[in-house]
């Protein structure tokens, strides 16, 4: 059977950043590639006299070439990228559950039930640093699986421990930035973000239905 490994990451998501969009993605990972895809990471990061982690936040004109590199990779491999945004002020917490933080629940329900295949199975990563906690983890995993049943894994991990969801961090990022910081005062941002447009020829602030950069604005009223 079949296995991918999905690694979700999150931007501007709290509830008082003053940021009017919020994001969750993921990149997703034939289970066999998890190892190629590292090595090759690795490889651009040694090209590039790169040492640090990937982070959006991290992108200046000093390591420009190395992240223009890695959108470059990500585009030219079997990788793909999904990511749901939402407007925070029309999150109406009575919908959702009785906290902020419970929406989690229904906003990553969107973001991982998009064409499952129910002949594969699905381990789920995602960034310990500012996701659900473990208790709330086990709860999304029985969510998900009362309908699909497909999800072997779901947990929470160090970014620093898989370089595949440090390029989540990445590219979340640069959508989340092109949605939400109009005036994009960071050149070496603004550079990355005109790349990925290239690449996959969207607009990144509208549903699409492309396979490779999958963006879907949920619609709450």
């Amino acid at each position: 059977m079949k296995t991918f490994n999905i690694y979700c990451d999150e931007s501007c998501h709290f509830e008082n950043d003053h940021k009017p969009f919020m994001f969750l993605g993921y990149i997703s990972c034939a289970y066999p590639q998890i190892r190629t895809h590292t090595e090759r990471i690795n490889e651009i990061k040694k090209k590039h006299n790169f040492y640090a982690e990937i982070k959006w936040n991290k992108v200046n004109k000093t390591k420009l070439k190395f992240y223009l590199e890695l959108i470059d990779y990500f585009f030219s491999t079997d990788l793909r990228f999904r990511a749901i945004g939402v407007e925070k002020s029309k999150v109406r917490l009575g919908a959702f559950g009785k906290t902020y933080d419970e929406h989690y629940y229904t906003m990553y329900y969107y973001l991982l039930n998009h064409q499952l295949n129910m002949k594969y199975t699905y381990n789920v990563y995602l960034d310990i640093k500012d996701t659900l906690s473990a208790n709330k983890v086990d709860r999304l995993k029985k969510i998900l699986n009362v309908k699909f049943g497909v999800f072997r894994n779901v947990q929470n991990i160090i970014s620093k421990e898989s370089l595949l969801l440090q390029l989540a961090d990445l590219i979340i990022g640069a959508i989340s930035y092109n949605r939400n910081e109009k005036e994009k005062k960071s050149d070496a941002k603004r550079i990355v973000i005109d790349r990925i447009k290239k690449h996959c020829n969207l607009d990144l602030e509208h549903t699409n239905y492309d396979e490779k950069l999958n963006l879907f604005f949920i619609e709450l009223r």
